[in-house]
Parts: C-alpha cells; structure tokens; sequence
C-alpha cells in the first residue's frame, strides 16, 4: 500500500467539508504503521469517495511480486449502497460483482432463468458455448481482474478461500459499524422446515446442551451429504433440485464450521443453542436426529455464535492486508475491537468533522411516554395523536415515520386512520419494502411513511423527506438468546450502544448535505433515557444535538388541518424558505408533558373525519409474510 497516492486517488474534481483533512488523517494513520484504521464520518461527509481514495491506494499489479498481494476490495453490508456506488459517475472504476441469483440466464428459453439455476447448474457437463457472455461470469471475470472489486459484504464473505477473489492488498469497508453482528447473523445456523429441505424426514431430539448440538450437527452434515451426493449422481437435475443442491452444500458447510469450532479448545467463540417447539406434537423420521438411537421430540434449532473472531478471521481478515473500515457510528474503538477480534495496538480511529450546521439538523421532544411492549397500549394513543399534530405542522412536506415494529406500524396505521388523516399516510409490507418506498419517493404529494428496519442506508435529501419521527428506542431484543447472555455478564454499555448507533443513524436519513435541513421528533421517553446513559459514546457533532434538544410548538389537534383542508395559523415546521423559519409560535402548545392530549375536547374527537378521502389511492397496505429481520416483539 502507498498512503502518499491517496489525495491523486480522491476521485471528485474537488474537495467538500472536511474531506481534505480527512484524506490527511487517514494518509497518517496508514503511514504510522497501522493494519487498521476506523474512519468516524457523519453522514454526508462523502464516505464512498473518501473509500475509493484509500482502495486506489492498494498496491498495482506492476508494482507487485507474483507472490505479493495487489489490488483492492470495497464492500458494504447494505444492498442499497453498493446500488449507490453503481449510479455514481465519480466510482465507475469500482467493478461490481453480485451473486448470481441477480443475474439471469441468456441462453434461448432461459431468458427469465437466474443463473443459478441455468443450464451449466443443472446439467453434469453442460459445456455453455455462450459462457463468455454470460453477465455473472463476464462481471466476475471482470471484478477479478480489476484494481478495485466491489461487492456486498455478504458475497465477500462467501467467497473467502476462492480461486477468483484472492487475498488483495487493500480491503475498504463501508457502513462497517455493525460489522459484529453482521458476521454473527450469517455464521448464526438456522435448523427447520425453512432451512433443511428433507427437515419432514428427521428425527429431532431434545437438544440440551452444545455438546448434543454438536452430535447432532454432525450427524445431520453426513445426512446432507448423502442427500447431496444422490443429487449430483443424476444427470440432470430440475430448477427445484438445484435449489437443494445448493443450499445442501451450505448447509454442509454451516454444520461443519461449527463443529470444528466448537471442538477446538483455542477457539474463542461462545455458542448458544435455541430450540423451539415442535410445530405438531413431535416429529417422525427414520432415523435418529444425533445418532444416539432415540426417537424425536424437539423442534426447529439455532446455533448462534457470540464475537465470531475465527469466523471473521477466516471471512475478512485474511483477505487483505490493509483495512480501513468507515462507518459515522463506530462509537467506541476499543469495543469495536474487541467484538471482531482486532488489536486496538494496530488500529487507528479517524474523527472526521460534521460540516452540517447544527440548526439545520433539531431534535425535538414531544416524549409522550414510554413505548415498552407492556405500557405500549396506553401510550400509543398519545404517539398517535402527536404525530397528527406534527402533520399539521409540516402540512406541505414528506414525513417518515420510524415505527420499529410491523405491531407498532400497524397500530399507529389504524389510530391514524380512526383520527381520519389516513389519506396522508402509507405503509409498507413485508415483502413489497423497496417498492412501497420508492413509491413513497417517487410521489410529490405531503404524504407520511410509516417505516420498518429503515433506519440506515436511506438517503431522503431534499424536499423527499423534512421531517422524520422516532417512536421507539431501538434497544435490542432481550428474549434474543445472545442479547440476554451479554446482559447477564453485565454488557450494559454494549447494550445502550447498539441502541445509540441505530438513533444516531436514523437521524442522518433526512439531512443530507450542509444546506439540507430536516427535524427530528422524538416521542418515546426511554430515548431520553438512552441520551443519558450513553452520553460517553456519543461523536461530539451528535451530542451537540441532543444539547440543542428542545420543546416545538406544536399545534392544537385537528386533524382536518393536517389534511391541508384547513390550517388556521398553520405552516411548515421550517417553512418554505428553510429552517430558521418557525411557524405555529403564536399557538398554544401541548409541549412535551402531553397536555392537551389527557382531555377530549370537540376538536380532539374523530368527529367522522374517517369519512373524509383526499385522494383516491388506497391509504393502507397489508404487510402478508415477516421479512428477515424479526421485528415483533
């Protein structure tokens, strides 16, 4: 690697904000010998293009020798971003490779088919005459023979130890933060009706401890590879068997990795076992679930790794020789060492200033109470009706609704739609997300979008979004196995950090350069909480805001108003001519206790507005099938 080249390597014709500074730190921090260096930067700050100076700063091919290590990796856990990367003109030397589920076939009659399921999978000897034209194989060949290779961080992981995508000099990854529990998500080995194709056939036992998981995870690989081996004897095989085929093999894989792991006294992975209960009163199969002679009794089983540093070891560190890792919220570098196996001794953290002035970015509390599960029911009618007045107050602007949950997003869906400004108000579903949202975007009308897990990797610049509202603090789940097993060890601080970084990212969705502006509100009182407790690990720029923290004005209700279809005194929270605007002060204010939301006046009631359509779009969408993530508690 040569730090010198990173200023020839930034790629936009000029500097913004604090990106030459930046460039400096980095340059210093590599020259100073570190293997590792973090790179804080707040939203807006042009990560992606600080990223591509680093990788250009990879050892070339020429200047390598055949053993040494040449060229760059760039990757991100976020779909979105590398989507991002692909639409900028300044980082078209940014060769992207995708699985090759996104690709499809071009041979004649395969036109629609992916290519992992094409003739060359399905048939034992398919010589594929087109193969060079192929787009999976000509952007991999591509990607692999280009200084810089991008791709998702879950393709990179998955290609660790292959032929094509060697170990690089340089590897750059963006939206690093949760670089942890990305790495214990898919090291995590689900075992069910969903994830084992002949799961029907099994006989599961009670699993009472890892030692039994292990037995069982063996026996359950050889099964796998029998089943596998059956597939590749036939000659050839149907869209349905390839799919087994494949995920037989990772299976394999998955079940391995953690038997080995867990068998090796040096490894310093913990691993805890969740089993559920059998969805019919036990299972059948022919044969025993741990190879023990007794018959099945338990249900679906996960295996879940806790800081998989062998995991990441073999998945990322091996891969490169250098590393910078940019994210706005690494919030403490000696936790986020420790959580993927790094020595802080060789990593560098790098503070890239906020250039976005501080009043274009307000929190504002309008907390009506706690939104924990058990006093959700009583103070979600307050959120909803807060929200409602927050809509009065941007009557002319887009809104994004931070609800946390499908059960909170659905009953704030049904409260609005009761209080009749369901016109103005869209969700989204389980499976149509990206849809629903670009939906959302594409519109030029005021409307209020009630999100899921939206949190990163949105960018709402402009007039697409001026206000967003965060109903929930994003702790994490306590039922989660891995959760309660750090907060029984006493990880409180982990715990609150977590939550912090998801706020502090949540926030960066609507101000998206140093003349954007757009408000934050927040509604749940366990957000201040939150801002107290984690107060050591805030970025400086982000405890400026919460010093700034303030009370709005925000109108009486009426909801009608938040229709647009009468506004008296009303107006935009900024208003058109940009934040220092303030409408609504010569109103009388709820203000954050709550009052005026305890008493039903005449106003506060539905009063029919339900009734009432603005539009003719439909004002609801049902959410059919749960997503990756669960997010009902």
């Amino acid at each position: 690697m040569n730090p010198e080249r990173i200023f020839d390597e930034f790629p936009a014709p000029s500097f913004r904000g604090a990106q030459e500074q930046a460039l400096r730190d980095i340059r210093d921090a590599f020259e100073a010998g570190n293997d590792v260096v973090l790179v804080r930067a707040p939203t807006g700050s042009g990560k992606s293009l600080l990223a591509r100076a680093v990788a250009g700063c990879a050892r070339t091919v020429d200047e390598a020798e055949p053993s040494e290590a040449a060229g760059a990796y760039y990757t991100t856990p976020q779909v979105s971003q590398l989507d991002d990367v692909a639409e900028d003109d300044l980082l078209t030397d940014l060769n992207i490779i995708r699985g090759k589920s996104n690709y499809t076939c071009i041979l004649p009659g395969e036109l629609e088919t992916p290519v992992n399921q094409a003739p060359c999978v399905r048939e034992r000897g398919y010589d594929c005459d087109v193969q060079h034209r192929c787009p999976y194989f000509s952007d991999r060949a591509i990607a692999s023979n280009r200084e810089i290779a991008a791709m998702t961080l879950a393709y990179f992981m998955q290609t660790a130890g292959s032929d094509v995508f060697r170990k690089r000099d340089v590897v750059v990854i963006d939206e690093a933060h949760g670089l942890a529990e990305w790495a214990e998500m898919y090291a995590t080995i689900q075992l069910g009706p969903r994830t084992v194709p002949f799961w029907d056939e099994l006989a599961v036992p009670e699993i009472d401890g890892l030692e039994r998981a292990a037995r069982y995870a063996e026996n359950l690989s050889q099964r796998c590879t029998r089943r596998k081996d059956e597939l590749l004897a036939q000659e050839k095989l149907t869209a349905a068997d390839v799919r087994e085929r494949d995920r037989l093999q990772e299976l394999i894989g998955e079940l391995d990795w953690f038997v080995s792991d867990y068998r090796d006294p040096q490894s310093p992975t913990t691993w805890l076992v969740d089993q559920s209960e059998p969805s019919s009163g036990g299972r059948r199969g022919g044969e025993s679930g741990d190879g023990g002679g007794e018959g099945g009794e338990g249900g679906p089983i996960t295996i879940k790794p806790m800081n998989p540093e062998m995991y990441l070891k073999h998945t990322v560190w091996d891969r490169g020789n250098k590393f910078a890792l940019l994210s706005a919220t690494i919030l403490n570098k000696e936790a986020f060492c420790r959580q993927v196996g790094l020595d802080p001794e060789h990593v560098a953290l790098v503070d890239v200033e906020h250039t976005f002035p501080v009043e274009n970015r307000p929190l504002y509390d309008v907390t009506r109470g706690k939104m924990t599960y058990d006093e959700r029911g009583e103070t979600l009618p307050k959120v909803a009706r807060t929200i409602v007045r927050i809509m009065q107050r941007h009557p002319d602007e887009k809104g994004l609704v931070h609800a946390h949950s499908y059960d909170i997003q659905r009953r704030l869906a049904d409260l609005l739609r009761d209080f009749g400004v369901g016109d103005r108000v869209r969700v989204h579903s389980r499976d149509g997300r990206d849809a629903d949202l670009e939906a959302w975007k594409a519109s030029s009308d005021p409307d209020v979008f009630l999100s899921v897990k939206m949190e990163e990797a949105l960018d709402l610049k402009g007039d697409l979004c001026r206000w967003q509202v965060l109903c929930k603090a994003p702790f994490l789940n306590t039922s989660d196995s891995r959760v309660a097993h750090r907060l029984e060890e006493g990880q409180w601080a982990w715990y609150y950090r977590a939550a912090l970084r998801t706020v502090i990212q949540a926030c960066g969705r609507v101000v998206r350069a140093p003349d954007d502006y757009g408000a934050t509100y927040l509604v749940d009182s366990s957000l201040l909480d939150l801002f107290e407790r984690s107060r050591t690990d805030m970025p400086d720029w982000f405890a400026e805001q919460v010093d700034r923290l303030s009370n709005p004005d925000l109108p009486d209700f009426e909801p009608r108003a938040a229709l647009g279809e009468s506004a008296p005194g009303g107006g935009s929270g900024f208003g058109s001519t940009g934040p220092d605007s303030r409408v609504g002060s010569d109103r009388t204010s709820g203000g954050a206790d709550g009052t005026g939301d305890a008493t039903a006046s005449a106003d506060d009631r539905d009063d029919g507005f339900g009734s009432r359509r603005r539009r003719s779009r439909r004002s609801s969408r049902s959410s059919p099938l749960a997503d990756v993530w669960d997010t009902d508690e």
